[in-house]
Parts: structure tokens; sequence; C-alpha cells
């Protein structure tokens, strides 16, 4: 019988995919595990496999096609096989689908949107032949804005269909982007290291000569996308002209010594570069002595400036003639002022860093969970006097290396066994329990987290987990990491106890319903016995989501996961 393959939901995100390569044709023979094709989602390109045995008898997507998941990919059956009333089938649930899911955004949006591809036709009309507006990419589906992290052409570069621009930086990754025109690259609309909504203007392609401000003058009219860059240049002028003044009411009070590097109009010349460097640095450019063409202020002169340290002179007053008694008080007086409280020379300053597309993801994600998932916190310690034995019983075996984080990782898998609430997510009308255990693990980069995800954890050797874990830990650090490698936990550790914390608290990973804190190992007196001896202990904290994990249900599981490390051999029961 005749199976029909449709578009898969290869990522947790993903909305339609694209068929960017068949690896078998219609009429070949299909094994189970067999590669159908390469398909591209909102992240990556993967391979999607066949699940059904047979003979390809029907391609429903074409290669570099786009479709909604669940669209018709492919039927898959017996040779010879009437596959046509399932192709009315599948083609008519697809429609159907799609007519309800876009039913009343097309009675709001109709006007909207016969407005707007009339205003699309016009502007594409308006614009010189062969010139084209790069706009930034949605290079995923929760990007609202990217970062040009590298341009790989330069202004005047000749580009080809198919060569990189630039890599964006998103809020997930930094990717390639490449060029869908072919021309010359006549105008760079973001620079390097710039921020820009999805839409605006990255780029504009076409042929040499094109005059680019009667380009930009149009798409500052409503063309492709809205450019800035009049405003932005008002906007400069006010403010230029408000510094300007704000400078002259300065130097007429202050009498200070002002940069001689300054045009008729009284703007201030200096390179970029200098401008960057003295707004990074808290300079006023107008105190800075330029020694470049005409008295252009460039990065020397900024670096070397030291500003003017002059103490406020007031003039002496000749001393008028005072009673004895008026003498004796002004006397006093002037010893009490000679008493002076010390004041620190230095000088109040700042950096500022551009926050990247993580840094902005890790802070919206994690401010999501704290206010929307109501956290509570439960903490145990742990004797880690057997845990440390077997570690060293384990470690002592040719060629294998087991961490303490990796005792944390198997223990906490096999407590999630008998605590499944743990291992659950809220979803408003249901929680959803998790009967497999894929354990994200905090990595910290330079740029900020991410949490990669170890897969059925519970039914993996500690050895494969250390493995693991390191294995995704470097892929982390190296920006290797593929969007399916840090997606689909159930429960979340994260472990400082390698930086001495003793104890801490985490904020929940989304769309879990637990963290577990993992603290230093500590020596301190314990009490065995009756009688007071060094021990090894180790403090966990459990971060649980009250709406799925009540007080009761997160303690009987850290109670658990006591047991487990504190008796490493039970785990193997």
């Amino acid at each position: 019988m005749a199976e029909i393959v449709k578009m898969p939901r290869l990522s947790d995100t993903m909305e339609e995919g694209v068929v960017a390569k068949w690896l078998k044709e219609k009429g070949d023979k299909v094994e189970e595990g067999d590669i159908l094709a390469e398909i591209e989602t909102d992240k990556a390109t993967m391979e999607f496999e066949s699940f059904h045995s047979g003979t390809l008898l029907h391609i429903g997507i074409e290669e570099g096609d786009g479709a909604p998941v669940d669209s018709l990919l492919a039927i898959i059956g017996e040779e010879g096989e009437d596959v046509e009333d399932l192709i009315k089938k599948a083609n008519a649930e697809s429609s159907g689908d799609d007519a309800s899911k876009d039913e009343d955004s097309e009675e709001s949006d109709s006007g909207q949107d016969s407005q707007s591809d009339d205003d699309q036709k016009s502007d594409d009309d308006n614009l010189p032949k062969g010139v084209e507006v790069v706009t930034m990419p949605r290079l995923s589906d929760t990007m609202e804005e990217g970062t040009v992290a590298t341009w790989l052409k330069s202004v005047g570069d000749e580009v080809e269909e198919g060569d990189i621009l630039a890599e964006i930086e998103t809020d997930k990754a930094t990717m390639e982007f490449e060029s869908f025109f072919a021309g010359q690259l006549l105008h760079i609309g973001i620079d390097e290291g710039e921020s820009a909504p999805v839409d605006d203007v990255l780029a504009i392609i076409g042929p040499e000569g094109t005059d680019v401000d009667k380009v930009l003058s149009q798409i500052g009219n409503g063309a492709k996308s809205p450019k800035k860059s009049s405003d932005k240049k008002s906007d400069d002028k006010s403010e230029s002209q408000d510094n300007d003044e704000s400078q002259t009411h300065r130097q007429e009070k202050t009498g200070n010594k002002t940069s001689n590097s300054t045009d008729s109009k009284g703007r201030i010349l200096a390179s970029p570069l200098a401008k960057k460097i003295a707004e990074d640095k808290g300079i006023d450019l107008s105190q800075v002595e330029g020694s470049g063409d005409n008295g252009r202020i460039v990065k020397k002169d900024v670096e070397n400036y030291q500003p003017n340290k002059q103490p406020n002179k007031q003039p002496k007053q000749a001393p008028k003639q005072a009673e004895p008694e008026q003498q004796e008080k002004e006397a006093s007086q002037k010893a009490a002022s000679q008493v002076e409280v010390y004041q620190p020379a230095g000088e109040e300053s700042f950096e500022e860093v551009k926050n990247s597309q993580m840094r902005k993801t890790i802070a919206k994600r994690l401010a999501e969970s704290k206010f929307n998932a109501p956290h509570y916190y439960l903490t145990i310690e742990v004797d880690m006097e057997n845990a440390m034995a077997s570690r060293k019983q384990i470690n002592a075996m040719p060629e294998t290396k087991v961490s303490f984080n990796d005792l944390v990782i198997k223990a906490s898998a096999m407590a999630l066994r008998k605590h499944p609430r743990v291992n659950s997510t809220w979803q408003n009308d249901v929680t959803r329990i998790a009967k497999h255990i894929h354990i994200g693990v905090a990595v910290a980069v330079d740029e900020g987290l991410v949490v990669p995800v170890l897969e059925f954890a519970d039914q993996q050797p500690l050895t494969l987990i250390n493995n693991n874990v390191k294995s995704l830990a470097t892929k982390a650090r190296n920006k290797k990491l593929q969007p399916k490698e840090m997606e689909g936990s159930t429960f979340t550790v994260s472990n400082l106890g390698m930086f001495g914390i003793v104890e801490f608290t985490s904020i929940i990973n989304q769309p879990n319903s637990s963290i577990l804190s993992v603290g230093a190992i500590v020596e301190k007196p314990v009490v065995r016995d009756g009688e007071i001896k060094v021990g090894h202990t180790m403090k966990l904290t459990l971060a649980c989501d009250h709406r799925t994990v009540d007080g009761a249900t997160g303690s009987e599981f850290l109670q658990t996961l006591k047991t487990y490390l504190e008796n490493p051999v039970t785990m193997l029961a």
C-alpha cells in the first residue's frame, strides 16, 4: 500500500521547508533508512531519511521549492500502483488546512495586501533596470533583527549569483548570506558590527555607473524597504547644532582651548576611526589637536590625547585691616580651612559593549522564564565520599575518564525515571510528561551561554556520557553546534563547582520544568558513627516550576538523586 511522505518538521520552530536536493528520483527503489532528500529549514540544511520501503512513485515538491510543514513531499509504494487518488486527497487536506489557518487573516489583511502589492509593483518599476535592493534577511523564525558580523564584499566589487555577501549574526547563530543577484556592489546600507531590523536595506547591487543617490532617494520614498538615512542625517544635523551650541556655551563659560580641527562651518574634522575611539574613551574631540591634513584628527591624536588639568586659581586680594578680635576670628577660620579632605584625582570612565544577538536572546528568554514560571528552590547536601572512590576506580581503567559532572548527569537521568513529573512541560491546558530523558548541559562560551542536549541520557553508560558531553562542549565553544543539538531538552544541569561556587540557584531553561545547580565538592567536618571526621560534601539546588512540580515531588526527586550519588553502585541495579 502506498504511503504519503509529508514535509517533516525538522526543528521545533520550523514552519516550512525547502527541498535543497533530491537524492532519489521518481521510479527509484527506496529502502527504509535511505536518504530521500536534503531539506533546508529555518536553521540548517538537513538530510531526511525514508521511514518506508518501496518505489518512489511521486515527488510533490521540486528541488528549490518550499512548502509548509505537512505538505505532500512524496509518495512511496509498490511499482505500478495508482496514486492519483492519494495525490488529490493529500492536496485537498493541505489546501483545507491552509484555508482554515488563513481565513481570518485574509479577511483582515486583504485590503492591506492589495495595497502592498500595488505599491511593491510600482516601486519595482521605479528602480533603474538591473538594480536590486538587498534587505536584511530573516534567517530564523524568531529573528527580528540581524547584525553584520563581516562583509565579504566591498563597494565596487563584482558580485556573482551565489557569492557570499556577508556573515549575518542572528539570535541563534552567525550564518553566511549569499547573493541572489549578479552585478556590482553599489552601496552598503549596514556597516560591520551594526544591527538593523529584518527587511532594512542591507545593500544595493546593479550595473556599474548606476546613480546610487537616486536609488537611495527612491528607497526613501518607499521602494523595497524604508531607508531611514534622510531621517538620520536630519537627526545628526540637529544633534550637531545642539552640540555646537552646547560646546560654545561651555567654551564661553570655562575659556578652555578648543581644537583647530574644524571646517568653515564649524564641524570637527576627524576620521571615522578617531571618532569611534574618542566615543569609546569619552573624549571630547573639540579639545583634541589634529595632526592630519588640514588639521584633521586621526587615530594617533586621540590615543595620545592628555586632558589639560589646570586648577582654578583665585586672584589674591590684599588683606584688609581689622580689629584684633576680627583678626583672631579670621585666623581661626583660615586654620580650619587648611584642613582639607583628600579628593582622589581620578576620572570617571566606562565602556559600552554592543550586545550580540546571543546576548539579547539570553536576556529575552531568561526574563520570560523568570517572570512566567513561578520559581522555587530546594537544596540538599550530598556526601561524596563513595562517589569520589567510585570515580577513582573507574578512571584507573585504561583509556577511561569520568568527571563528577558525568556522575551527576547519570544520577539525574536515573532519578527522572522514578519521578517523571520533574521531566515535564507546562502547556496551559495539559502538562506534557516526557517518556524520554534528554538532559541539557549548560556550557559557557565567549558571548554567553548555550545548552547542548544529551539525548536519552538514562540509556548511556558513564564513559559515553563523558565523551558526548566533551564533544558537545567543544562544538559549542567553536560555534559548530547544529540547531538540532540544542533542541528538545527535558531537564537541565548547570555546574559551577569547578569555579569554587559552593551553592547557587539557576533560572529554569524553558520549556523544562526544572534545572539542577551543582556546587563544588568541599572538605568539611562531618559526623560519622558518632565521631567528627573530615568529609567531602556537595550541595545541589533544584529550581522548579511550581505549575508542574510541587515541593514534595521536587524533594522526593532530590532524595533519590542523593541516594544514587552517595551509593553509585545502585545506578547499576
